[in-house]
């Protein structure tokens, strides 16, 4: 039962902010207004946490589903909490952690679900990986002038 709620999570996960920056170059309203919903995420994550637990699973499920909850924590800290305009002045030590959990979360997705549970799947989600670093690249703001 993992492996599919999983894979799931990580389909989603790329098709949702896929989205989210597709909007965020003309749209800002929106992702303002609905971003939040990306937080919810957390369920599906925390049940798949309690799956590893059950079905007795591979403990790098475990790490790359924190890592994902890590992500999801330091997203809401820095966008929704602390309000850092961390993309148009990047500072490093801001951007590091953010950065390495954002590509460790989604390198767990393609892998663990490429080994243990469908290549063809692994695939699938690492196109949409690629589809959405273009996407965030692309609409990526602008570092302000010092």
């Amino acid at each position: 039962m993992l492996e599919p709620v999983f894979a799931a999570l990580g389909l989603l996960n790329n098709i949702i902010l896929i989205i989210i920056f597709l909007l965020r170059k003309d749209r800002m309203d929106l992702v303002n207004r609905f971003g939040w919903v990306y937080f919810l995420f957390a369920i599906p994550a925390v049940y798949a946490l309690y799956l590893v637990q059950q079905e007795q699973k591979d403990v790098r499920f475990t790490i790359f589903l924190v890592i994902f909850l890590a992500f999801l924590a330091i997203e809401a800290l820095y966008d929704w909490i602390l309000k850092l305009s961390f993309r148009e002045k990047p500072d490093w030590r801001i951007l590091t952690p953010y950065v390495a959990l954002y590509i460790s979360s989604n390198y767990g997705f393609v892998v663990m679900t490429w080994h243990y549970y469908s290549l063809a799947l692994g695939i699938v989600l690492l196109v949409l990986f690629i589809i959405q670093l273009i996407a965030n690249l692309r609409s990526h703001p602008k570092p302000a002038p010092n």
